[in-house]
C-alpha cells in the first residue's frame, strides 16, 4: 500500500505542481479521500516528490538560468560590456524583489496558518478563489517582454505571490494571473512565473530538510517511486500547461477548480 499510495501521491505531485490548480491542495484532499496516514509521522513524502519537480522544471530552464546567471556576474565583473547584460542583472533584482512579500510572510505566518486553515472547507474555498482569478484574466494578452517588466509589476507580482501561503491556493496560477495582469505577454508571464518558482520552492524544501531524519527506513524506496513519477509527470505536465497558456485557454482550469470546490462542499457536508 505504502508503494501505491507513494506512485499516486508522486503522480498527483508531478501532475498539478506545474498547473494553476494547487498541487498541495490536490494531495491534501487525496489524503482526507482515502484516509491515508502516511504523512502522519513527517512531511518527508512531500520534501521528495517536491524535489522531483524542482528538477523537471529545473531542466526545462536550464539554458535560462544558465543565461542569466552568467549575465549577472558579467554586469559585475566586465565593466566594459556591462550594457550588454544590465536586462538581465535587473531581471534578477525584480525577481528577489518580488519573493520578499512571500518570504517575510512565509516566516511570519505560515505555522499559524497551517493550523488554523488546514481543512476541506478552507481548501474547497481557495479552490474557488483560483477559480475566479483565473477566469478574470482568460481574455487579457499582454504586450511586456522581459525587459519591460518594471519595479512595480514585481512588487505587485510578489504580493499576489505572498497569498499562496494559504492552504490550498495555487502558488503558479497566482502569480500567473499576476503577471498577466501585469501586462506581461502570455510566454513572458509563465516564464516569470516559475522562474520565481525557484527561490520560493529551493527555500521551503530547505526548511523542511529536518523532517527527513525522521522518516522509516521502510519508506524510502517507495518515496523514491513516488520522486520518478513527480519528476517524470512534472516534465510532461509543464509542457502541457505551455501550450494552454499560450493559446489563451487558462479558463479551462478556472471550470475544474470551480467544479472541485462544489466537490468537495457536497461530499465533505
Amino acid at each position: 500500500m505504502n508503494y501505491i499510495t507513494c506512485l499516486i501521491l508522486g503522480l498527483i505531485q508531478g501532475l498539478t505542481e506545474p498547473l494553476p490548480i494547487s498541487s498541495s491542495g490536490h494531495i491534501f484532499l487525496f489524503k482526507n479521500l482515502f484516509n491515508t496516514n502516511i504523512f502522519d509521522n513527517s512531511f518527508s513524502f512531500e520534501i521528495i516528490s517536491n524535489f522531483g519537480s524542482f528538477l523537471a522544471i529545473l531542466f526545462i530552464f536550464r539554458k535560462d538560468i544558465i543565461n542569466l546567471i552568467q549575465s549577472f556576474f558579467k554586469f559585475i565583473f566586465k565593466k566594459d560590456t556591462r550594457k550588454k547584460y544590465k536586462n538581465d542583472f535587473m531581471y534578477i533584482i525584480k525577481l528577489v524583489i518580488s519573493t520578499i512579500p512571500v518570504g517575510i510572510t512565509g516566516i511570519i505566518f505560515n505555522d499559524y496558518l497551517e493550523s488554523n486553515f488546514n481543512s476541506l472547507k478552507i481548501l474547497a474555498l481557495t479552490f474557488l478563489f483560483t477559480a475566479l482569478m483565473l477566469y478574470i484574466v482568460r481574455n487579457i494578452k499582454g504586450s511586456k517582454d522581459d525587459a519591460d517588466l518594471t519595479f512595480k509589476d514585481a512588487i505587485i507580482i510578489g504580493l499576489f505571490e505572498a497569498i499562496t501561503i494559504l492552504p490550498g491556493i495555487s502558488r503558479s496560477g497566482t502569480v500567473l494571473v499576476a503577471c498577466l495582469l501585469c501586462k506581461l505577454k502570455r510566454d513572458t508571464a509563465l516564464k516569470y512565473t516559475f522562474m520565481l518558482y525557484f527561490p520560493v520552492s529551493l527555500g521551503t524544501m530547505l526548511l523542511k530538510v529536518p523532517d527527513l531524519i525522521n522518516t522509516p527506513t521502510s519508506l524510502l524506496l517507495p518515496y523514491l517511486s513516488g520522486f520518478i513519477i513527480a519528476l517524470v509527470v512534472t516534465y510532461l505536465s509543464y509542457r502541457w500547461l505551455s501550450n494552454i497558456v499560450k493559446n489563451g485557454k487558462l479558463w479551462k482550469f478556472s471550470i475544474y477548480c470551480l467544479c472541485l470546490a462544489f466537490f468537495i462542499f457536497i461530499y465533505f457536508r
